[in-house]
């Protein structure tokens, strides 16, 4: 098989866009970020996880930490430094694919304090905080699509600042998220603002769905309830991709379209499979479609990269998809009590990430001061 035929270049061929759900400074300084760009990734998304293992995990922050420590830099502004230093390098080496696509590829992403996640007018800040900080035109700032960070989306967009919306679960928040990006790019536009290079991405998550629904089926221990495993995250899904189907096809899109506006591309997150009864590479096979991401980690890369699917698997797939989603609600499970409990649970574990990544940076702080 050449490496113009592996299944990443297929899932590109396809329409997909594919994205490294991972970022460390060693994976930059050594040049394996470089080499996975060569295979075929066109993006990387980070979260506080990713930032806290990477520092937990790696004595290539030593040297910053070091001079943090003698500069007198307080825990935040070391925090601040080290994440958007790691965001801007990978920026650089996205650049190229950045610039070959027209600006739609090629994008690193970037979290708000995951502590803002309710908090509107914060969220704006450190947004606007982050994108000066970085100064790269291909970084995406992530948001949380809370209900309090749906204004904070329009507010960003409409100032310029391209949006990875993260944490959507369900499909009534995911046309809410729509709904600002339309607004944030109207705004934008009113402003005189060059629509073109503006990008924002919908973080729709999968697999956390099956591995919250699953076992409430295993529970039941019905027949009915055991032919439903494993099919309500990617019904839910290709639903969303149904919706934003509805929403391309409208008038309110087709003015920004005009105007030069890119298209907010849903990007599946959470794709690692969790259950090893299921195919490892399940949420990228059973979600190939034209104009959409899919963000992975490197083990589910290189599955993908080995043994991938590459056909559409979501046109054609709606009412399928409603079925199974009527099927889940008719055994007595509520899917939108699911998808709730999910963004909450999404929300404070980024925050607990959070606390640990700042941890792990004082701890470098004090013995590098100790070291002095």
């Amino acid at each position: 098989m050449t490496r113009q035929d592996s299944p990443l270049h297929r899932l590109a061929a396809a329409g997909v866009a594919v994205w490294l759900d991972d970022l460390s400074r060693g994976r930059i300084r050594s040049g394996g970020l470089a080499q996975l760009v060569g295979r075929g990734v066109v993006g990387v998304t980070s979260n506080p996880t990713i930032f806290a293992h990477a520092l937990a995990h790696g004595s290539d922050y030593d040297g910053q930490l070091a001079e943090l420590a003698a500069a007198g830099a307080s825990l935040d502004e070391a925090v601040f430094r080290i994440t958007t230093d790691d965001v801007r390098d990978a920026c650089d080496v996205l650049r190229p694919a950045y610039d070959a696509s027209g600006t739609v590829d090629g994008r690193v992403s970037i979290e708000v304090e995951p502590a803002l996640a309710h908090n509107t007018a914060g969220t704006v800040a450190s947004a606007r905080a982050l994108w000066t900080q970085v100064d790269r035109p291909n970084l995406y700032v992530k948001i949380p699509a809370t209900v309090e960070g749906l204004p904070a989306i329009t507010a960003a967009l409409a100032q310029g600042i391209s949006v990875n919306v993260t944490l959507i679960f369900s499909i009534e928040r995911y046309r809410a998220v729509m709904d600002a990006f339309l607004a944030g790019l109207e705004q934008a536009k009113a402003a005189g603002l060059d629509l073109a290079p503006i990008g924002s991405v919908a973080s729709f998550f999968v697999s956390r769905v099956d591995s919250a629904i699953d076992p409430r089926l295993d529970a039941l221990g019905t027949a009915q309830a055991a032919q439903l495993r494993g099919k309500a995250a990617v019904a839910n899904a290709r639903l969303a991709y149904a919706a934003y189907q509805e929403v391309v096809a409208t008038p309110r899109w087709a003015a920004l379209q005009a105007a030069g506006a890119r298209p907010q591309r849903p990007l599946w997150a959470s794709t690692g499979v969790k259950d090893p009864a299921y195919p490892d590479t399940k949420y990228v096979d059973e979600l190939v479609v034209n104009g959409v991401v899919n963000t992975m980690p490197e083990a589910t890369l290189d599955a993908v990269a080995d043994h991938g699917q590459t056909g559409d698997t979501v046109t054609g797939t709606s009412d399928e998809a409603a079925a199974v989603i009527a099927g889940v609600e008719a055994v007595g499970i509520s899917v939108d009590e699911v998808t709730a409990t999910l963004e909450s649970e999404g929300v404070e574990k980024f925050v607990a990430s959070w606390q640990q990544l700042r941890d792990t940076v004082r701890s470098g702080l004090d013995a590098a001061g100790a070291t002095r």
